[in-house]
This record gives C-alpha cells, structure tokens and sequence, in this order.
C-alpha cells in the first residue's frame, strides 16, 4: 500500500479523534469521558520457546479497554508488525463494537508479534500454548473475565490450542470451552463462526439497502442486485462477503485487490475460483481470468458502487483518499480509513458504513458460541422436531381442506420441504446475526436522521456505542 503522509494521524490517534469528535456532541462529565476513552490496563508478555536447536523470544499483548461489562472479548492477531498503540486502539472499537450491537462484553484485544507463515504447525502450536499459559495463568484468558477470539493470522485451529491449554490449566472449570471463541465445531464452536463477520458485511448492507433515503445519500439508487464491488483483501472476511454479496444478492464483484496486485473484471469475478487459486498459489499472480495487475493502490481508487477494505487498517488514507470514487463504502475490515481521509471522503459525499458496526458480526456470533458454551447444549436442539411437528399438522389440514373441497392441488414439494425444516443451528445464528444487524444499524440511523449536528454513520454509531457504555458506568456508580 502507499506510503502514508508524515501528518497521518496514528491507528490509535484516529480512534482518539473520532472518539473525541463524538462526545463533543454528548453531554458527558470530564471524568467520565476520560474513563470511557482511556485503556485501563494492557499487559506485555515476553516468553521464550525453544525452537530449531536454540530459544527463541517472542513478544505479546493482552489489552483491555473497558470492563463497564463482563466478561471483556476480543480477538488475538498474529502479524509481524503488532505493538502496543494498535492492541489499544484495536481494543477501544472492540468495546464501542459491543456496545453498538448489544453484545454484553466490554472490549479487550491481543496481539503477538510473529509471522506465522514463518514457522509450521508444531512449531506455531508450541508458541500459540506458550503464549496461552502466559495469558491464562493471569487470567487473562478466562470464560468469565477475558474471552479472545479469531483476528488477523489466526482461526480456529489456533483457538483450539488455547481452549485446550486453559483446560488443562483448569481441570475442574466446567465452563472450560468458553474461555475462547472462534473455535472447531468439534471443539465446542458454533455453526456459522467462519463466516460470521462477512454474512455481517452482507447484512448490513441488505440493511442499508432497505432504506431509500440512506441510499439516496450515497447517490445510489435501486436495490443491492446489480452494485459493483471492489474488495480489498480476500481473506476470510473478504472472501465471505465477497462470496454472499455476487452469489445470494446480485453483486457483480469487479475488483479483488491481494499483497501482490489485483483482479479486474468488468463481467464479474468468480469469488469460489479466484479463492481456489489465491489457497493454491498464494497470491492472485497468475490468474488466468480477466485482468491481473501488481498495481493493488490503483485498483481500490477505480469506480464502482461499493468498495470493501477487508484487510488491514489504513489503506485509505491522506494519500489516496481524494482519489476514491466508490460513493459508498463498507469498512469490513478495522480502521481502514484514517480519521483525515474520513474527512475527506465526507466533504466529497461518499457515505461510510463504519468498523464497529460492519464487521460485527464476528463477535455477535462469538457471543451465541459462548452462550452455547455456557448452556451446554447447541441451537436448536430442543425444538427443532417440534417445530417441524407442528408445520406438519398446518400442511396436512391444508391438504385435507383441499381434498374435502374436490380440489386436486397440492403444495410444491419444494415448498413443503422448506416449510417444514425445523431450524438448526446454522439457521438460528444467520437469524439472530441478522437481527441484530438490523436493530444496530437502526439505532445509528434514527441518530444519524435525527440530529442535525450528525452528518455521518460514524459519529452516529460513536455516539449510540458511548451513550450505552456510559450508561452502564452510571449503573455502577460511576
């Protein structure tokens, strides 16, 4: 990416901004603006594991913002270039996050400085349980205080290894798995995990998308079928909501920008192929369809209805920002935008749908996992068959009726099978993330239309999220 002006205001310092930019429009006392702003505590571990004949060093971060709830949540990167401002800041929008969509959980993240591609699977298994008991033995990692998640350079074999060191530190925890999210189906995850952050990025634009005066505010019109898309990362989230958006709602995705370049295609890029030749090969070099270009920057400044920055924060900064074009933009990924190009990108009319609500879905579907943890038992389970039970008797007293009436029709077999399916775990978790992606975007848009010192999706989320987070301090005493 390019080279970010010496005046670009730091990850952590555009989180500031923006924080400070909101409560100015809130009546808070001073005191308490400095204690929802300010991160109460981040720890800094370094561990030795010896590795390829010697002992090597690493260092690692737990942070945690807020613990107006708890237990705190957030996920754990692992990526070369970690430190301590981006752990923070990354933890402050993990609690303004929680807040936004009703997740009971204050905000925390974590970070070790390690490029995973560096080493193999015994090997980062070796580090990843390390730097667990580090962390668990601080409680640190713990169902009830400190529950990570997934993030950049992990999933959910990592979060595996750590559930499992916490239960072999803890034998007598019944509550064990909790301790983490994000995990294996085997291993006490959830349906729906995987996925969960790009089906939020689809949702809240199916949401935004209901509302034609939002999209009027973008320029827009019509409905989400027929939007091109420009995505910036294939990564998981990416690639989910890349995926979903060309192949349940019409999108037709003409740019995927990698590492080492991009992917153009004014007909459509082929999401599942282009996935398949990035696992296979490790970047887009190469691809045989439309066009490969190394020149990524270029790409995300091209025209199209939506752009997607699903990778790392900051690519859309004060030196490109005057160059984007898209009129509406989704921040799947966290902090892509600088807050001096969000202001930019505002004076120009693009309209943003913002971090701490695009890409929550990961941590709404993180909590159902630990309620699922908690409760011992999966979605679905204890009603499934008696919904289905019941769908049974109203079609076979419409069939009856119609039979008694001398009528010959029947209901579509396709009908009645769908009709009938109970729903499973799978289903519950795509209802209660698009409910919740729903109710969230709706409590920042009744702000956003409905105070005149408001004029972007941003500063209407900052102000619902610290609204709630200083409504539960108030509740404390605070």
């Amino acid at each position: 990416m390019s080279a970010t002006p010496t005046q670009e205001p730091s990850f952590r310092e555009s989180v500031d901004l923006m924080f400070t930019r909101a409560v100015a429009l809130m009546d808070l006392s001073p005191g308490l603006e400095e204690k929802i702003r300010v991160c109460n505590a981040t720890y800094t571990v370094r561990f030795g594991v010896r590795l390829r004949g010697g002992i090597q060093t690493f260092t690692g971060y737990r942070s945690v913002h807020s613990e107006h709830m708890e237990p705190v949540k957030g996920g754990i990167r692992f990526a070369p270039n970690v430190h301590q401002d981006e752990v923070e800041a990354l933890a402050a929008l993990m609690t303004y996050k929680c807040a936004l969509v009703e997740a009971p959980f204050g905000g925390s993240k974590g970070g070790l400085r390690i490029d995973p591609r560096q080493y193999d699977e015994r090997e980062l298994e070796l580090i990843t349980r390390r730097f667990a008991y580090e962390l668990c033995k601080r409680d640190l990692i713990h169902p009830s205080q400190n529950v990570p998640a997934p993030d950049m350079g992990t999933g959910e074999r990592e979060m595996a290894w750590i559930a499992d060191q916490y239960a072999r530190m803890n034998t007598t925890d019944i509550n064990a798995k909790a301790c983490v999210t994000g995990k294996p189906l085997n291993a006490g995850g959830i349906a729906g995990r995987v996925e969960a952050t790009g089906r939020g990025v689809q949702y809240a634009l199916q949401e935004f998308f209901r509302h034609p005066e939002d999209i009027a505010k973008a320029g827009l019109s019509g409905k989400l079928d027929g939007k091109t898309v420009i995505v910036q990362g294939l990564g998981n989230v990416g690639y989910h909501a890349a995926k979903f958006l060309s192949e349940e709602d019409g999108c037709r995705v003409t740019g995927v920008i990698e590492w080492d370049g991009a992917v153009t295609d004014p007909a459509g890029i082929d999401i599942e192929e282009l996935r398949q030749w990035i696992v296979a090969n490790g970047g887009v070099t190469g691809y045989p369809k439309g066009a490969v270009t190394k020149d990524g920057d270029a790409v995300l400044e091209e025209p199209c209805d939506i752009l997607v920055p699903a990778a790392l924060e900051g690519v859309i900064n004060l030196s490109n920002a005057h160059r984007i074009q898209a009129p509406l933009i989704i921040e799947a990924a966290n902090g892509p935008i600088t807050a001096g190009a969000d202001e930019i990108l505002r004076e120009k009319g693009a309209v943003i749908i913002p971090d701490m609500y695009a890409n929550a879905g990961g941590v709404t579907v993180s909590y159902f996992e630990w309620v699922k943890n908690l409760s011992h038992i999966r979605f679905g389970r204890m009603q499934r068959r008696q919904e289905e039970s019941r769908h049974q008797l109203v079609v076979d007293e419409l069939e009856r009726i119609s039979e008694s009436l001398g009528k010959t029709w029947t209901l579509s077999p396709d009908f009645k099978q769908k009709y009938l399916r109970g729903a499973g775990e799978l289903e519950l978790v795509r209802s209660g993330l698009d409910d919740t992606m729903r109710i969230a975007y709706q409590s920042m848009r009744e702000v956003w239309h409905g105070r005149e010192d408001v004029s972007d999706l941003r500063t209407a989320a900052y102000l619902v999220s610290i609204g709630k987070v200083a409504a539960s301090y108030r509740a404390k005493g605070l």
